[in-house]
């Protein structure tokens, strides 16, 4: 079971607004990984599957995984090495998808500021703090909810409802 500890890693900057589509363009959507893997978000910014590396991390602005809500998005992101997400805002649909996959997110206002491509970047999804160490600018995010942690400790829903059954652990009255 993963600790969540403070995490750190090179930026990738994305703006507002970027759609589940563009994150996995439909012409894959149903294809295995390693067939997704070479277009994830290659339509907004062509270098990041060939330059992305395990550890890194992406920056974004307002309403990140926009539109069709397709939960591989979270998936490719999470396979092709992005260890946390921290934007401005997130759909609702793309959050919930990302922590049953185990992919951290931080909702932190000004996260479009925070850092840009190649920038050194530390998440800590506890404290809520996300800090550009290239810069020094620090922000203060929304600590990530206790039961969230939690799912990502376990690896997201699924190992989660093995280890806890489907109570998630809580008891019923």
């Amino acid at each position: 079971m993963p600790k969540i500890v403070p995490m750190k890693g090179r930026a990738w900057k994305f703006g507002d607004n970027v759609p589940t589509d563009s994150i996995v363009p439909t012409a894959v959507v149903q294809q295995a990984m390693d067939v997704i893997l070479p277009h994830v978000l290659a339509d907004l910014k062509p270098e990041f599957p060939k330059g992305v590396k395990q550890g890194d991390i992406l920056v974004a602005g307002h309403h990140f995984g926009q539109s069709s809500g397709r939960g591989v998005a979270s998936k490719a992101i999470a396979a092709s090495g992005i260890v946390c997400i921290v934007a401005d805002t997130f759909a609702r649909t793309f959050l919930r998808n990302s922590y049953e996959v185990g992919l951290p997110l931080l909702e932190c206002p000004g996260a479009s500021t925070l850092a840009k491509d190649g920038d050194i970047v530390s998440v800590d999804l506890i404290t809520g703090v996300a800090k550009n160490e290239t810069t020094g600018v620090t922000l203060q995010g929304r600590p990530v909810a206790p039961f969230l942690l939690t799912m990502l400790e376990a690896g997201g829903i699924i190992p989660l409802v093995k280890k806890t059954g489907p109570d998630l652990g809580f008891k019923s009255a």
